[in-house]
Order: C-alpha cells, then sequence, then structure tokens
C-alpha cells in the first residue's frame, strides 16, 4: 500500500518514510494480475493428494481439495526504483525522509509463482511502470486532481 501513501505525500509535498535507505527490494504485483490470478484458481479448484500421508507430508497439499498459491510479479524491484517510477510518473520529486530498516522487517521479497505457472499456466507479468501510471491516473481522477 505504499504506492497510495506516497502518490498521497508526494502530491502533498510532504514527506516519505523510505526504510533501509531505499535499498529495500519487493515484489509489486498489479491489482488486474492478482484478480486474474485469483479467478483462474476460483475456475479451477484443486483436487486432494491421494498419496497423502502423515509419514511423509508434502507441505503443499492434503488429503484435503485445497492449494495454496503464491500470485506475484516475481520480479522483485529496489524500492529507490518504485519511488523514482512514482515521481516520473508525476512530474514530482519526493522528498524522502532516508530510515534505517525497521525491526522485524527483510530487506527482500519476491513471490515464487511456480506452482501457479504448472497448475494453472499463469504468471502476472504487468510492468511495475505500467501498474504506477495506471495507479496515479485512477488516483487523480477519483480524488479530482
Amino acid at each position: 500500500m505504499r504506492l497510495f501513501l506516497f502518490t498521497k505525500a508526494i502530491l502533498a509535498n510532504e514527506p516519505i518514510k523510505v526504510f533501509n535507505h531505499g535499498n529495500m527490494v519487493r515484489d509489486f504485483t498489479y491489482v488486474d494480475d492478482i484478480v486474474e490470478g485469483v479467478i483462474r484458481v476460483l475456475d479451477n479448484p484443486p483436487s486432494g493428494n491421494a498419496d497423502w500421508t502423515g509419514a511423509h507430508p508434502d507441505p503443499s497439499t492434503s488429503k484435503a481439495p485445497y492449494k495454496v498459491y503464491n500470485i506475484g510479479n516475481q520480479n522483485p524491484v529496489k524500492l529507490l526504483d518504485f519511488i523514482e517510477a512514482i515521481e516520473q510518473t508525476l512530474g514530482k520529486t519526493a522528498e524522502k525522509e532516508l530510515l534505517p530498516m525497521q525491526l522485524g522487517d527483510v530487506a527482500a521479497t519476491s513471490a515464487d509463482v511456480t506452482d501457479l505457472v504448472e497448475n494453472l499456466g499463469y504468471k502476472p507479468a504487468t510492468p511495475v511502470q505500467f501498474g504506477i501510471e495506471r495507479f496515479i491516473q485512477w488516483y487523480k481522477n477519483y480524488y479530482r486532481i
């Protein structure tokens, strides 16, 4: 939800908090890609694993018909690059408050979508820049900016 917070602050000429001095890496995923992934999962419910046993459990399956999928872009982006894309789209430079890493945070995240691709033939692929542009277009229209 940083995109919303950063956009709002930059447009209001307020500083944004940038943890780990912007050296975070995140796997940003466009909302339409998430929706498409959820629809594909709903349209293709999994079946239970008949071979599953407690003696040799497969943590990604069970006898019950369920499956957990990561739905992510699998294309991590450095936080400072993400902010730069927002700045370019807005035509404004952010005032950045560079801060150390927060306790309990991780330096990098990335979704593993192997099961999503193998089971459903789907991999989110909307580029971050495109998602940012669409979001900011929506934001400006919604808030009449």
